[in-house]
């Protein structure tokens, strides 16, 4: 057997990518998911990427997930006539849209009513992306008085940031929420829900997603101090995980970083969720050919930790080389994955026999060497759990008759789906999917696999897990 790549690429469409010729590019290339970015998307666009997205899969034979990514409460500055320039010492104010400034220094409004009453005095606010640091000095219930700590220059629609502050936004905008109606009616596989806080930020998108009759998996994405302090709640809430590096990066300590990066990755395959790991990973390659050296040393840890997913953003929307990017991390992966650690994620907890059996049967293809492990779901537990146990070396074929859970088991680490008729004989299934997997060039013909599936015992259908030969 050929080298089997197990972590996913998903791929951020936009301008350079949107095209069907591109696109059909980009899902030959590899690309396991492609992620609509709401913040700046309409809900056309958003019908027309879907449409180009399946057509340019029909005609490659080869399917992609979608992931759409809603843009979540954001605290930004209003409009200005022209860039504020501010000097450290120089004191600056924000005050609320319902109110008027106080005219003795220079001023900004902000969008969230809150904010006076959300800062103590000493906090700190960061302006546009954290390039300008300031410090609460006085407030009232309807401004702030800032001391800047660093110079810049500060326009319309700036984003704000307020480490260690809990906001109390609602985590689901009026834009999200009609961003999400055309997703759900274009067919989105997933959601990704931006500065998650606490685990019932995922109830309440989920009771949303129930009333429109979607079955879109929810991706947490954990970017704020609050979202990290809850990791482990949100975790359990959602059915995967974004460590979303760039505000993330500004909202806790950027050293703290990559440790908050492990222990997230860590706590994501000891409860059986799929983590991606985002932002920043390719970046220089929006405008080069080539990664940094330190770019490459980020993705490879990533693939050393375990991740499920690595994701491009502003290499493949706007970026130069979209596919040269792809490229370039399908080869990190390829190099940096034969020499992790094969050993089993013995920390996922398996409480019912049946995921026990899939333990061993991780372990069973594993010994045996040139082998895989056959699955059959439904609801994609058993793939899902199978990823979790990381066994390297091993792919992970999951088959599914169900078309939506055919694209969303795209995700896990390791796992290659099959959309595949269920014969009402188990036998004749098993045989089926045997045959797909030598005809399509996943299996060579004599391959002993390691086989999950159900048998019928006198009347009683039992779980089994058997050895089979490829035809």
């Amino acid at each position: 057997m050929s080298y089997y790549r197990h972590t996913k690429i998903i791929a951020t469409l936009g301008p350079a990518t949107e095209s069907k010729e591109m696109l059909a590019k980009l899902i030959s290339s590899g690309v396991d998911i492609l992620r609509l970015n709401m913040a700046h998307a309409s809900h056309q666009w958003v019908d027309d990427a879907m449409w180009f997205i399946r057509e340019a899969s029909a005609e490659v034979g080869r399917h992609v997930g979608v992931m759409m990514d809603v843009k979540g409460p954001e605290i930004r500055t209003g409009n200005v006539d022209a860039p504020i320039s501010v000097a450290a010492g120089d004191e600056f104010e924000l005050y609320i849209e319902a109110a008027q400034p106080t005219g003795d220094v220079a001023a900004v409004s902000v969008n969230y009513p809150g904010l006076p009453d959300d800062v103590a005095i000493g906090a700190t606010v960061l302006i546009d992306s954290g390039l300008i640091r300031m410090k609460v000095i006085a407030r009232d219930p309807q401004r702030v008085r800032l001391e800047v700590l660093t110079p810049g220059s500060i326009g319309s629609k700036r984003h704000i940031n307020l480490p260690g502050v809990f906001v109390k936004l609602p985590c689901l905008t009026a834009k999200d929420e009609a961003d999400l109606r055309a997703g759900v009616q274009a067919g989105i596989d997933f959601v990704a829900l931006s500065f998650v806080r606490q685990g019932s930020d995922i109830e309440q998108l989920r009771r949303f997603l129930d009333e429109l009759g979607s079955k879109a998996k929810i991706i947490a994405k954990i970017e704020d101090q609050a979202g990290v302090r809850n990791m482990h709640e949100i975790i359990a809430e959602a059915d995967g995980v974004m460590v979303a590096r760039g505000d993330l990066g500004i909202e806790i300590d950027y050293h703290r970083l990559p440790l908050v990066q492990t222990q997230m990755i860590a706590a994501c395959r000891d409860a059986g969720k799929p983590v991606i790991v985002a932002t920043h990973l390719l970046e220089t390659m929006i405008s080069s050919p080539m990664p940094t050296r330190a770019e490459i040393s980020d993705v490879s840890n990533a693939i050393r930790e375990q991740a499920d997913a690595v994701m491009l953003s502003g290499e493949t929307t706007i970026g130069k080389y979209p596919l040269e990017s792809v490229q370039v991390m399908k080869n990190i992966i390829e190099s940096i994955e034969p020499s992790v650690d094969a050993e089993i994620n013995l920390n996922l907890e398996l409480r019912e026999p049946k995921p026990k059996m899939l333990r061993s049967a991780a372990r069973l293809a594993q010994s045996l060497g040139e082998s895989a492990i056959i699955v059959f779901t439904r609801s994609g537990f058993l793939a899902y759990t199978l990823g979790a146990l990381r066994p390297r070396g091993v792919p992970i074929f999951a088959f599914t008759d169900n078309e939506s859970l055919f694209r969303q088991l795209l995700l896990p680490w390791g796992v290659e789906p099959f959309w595949m008729k269920f014969h009402d004989d188990p036998e004749e299934t098993i045989q089926s999917a045997l045959e797909t997997l030598c005809t399509r060039g996943w299996l060579k013909s004599g391959t002993t696999t390691v086989v999950i599936t159900n048998v019928l015992a006198r009347g009683v259908v039992i779980d089994s897990l058997q050895l089979r030969q490829a035809p």
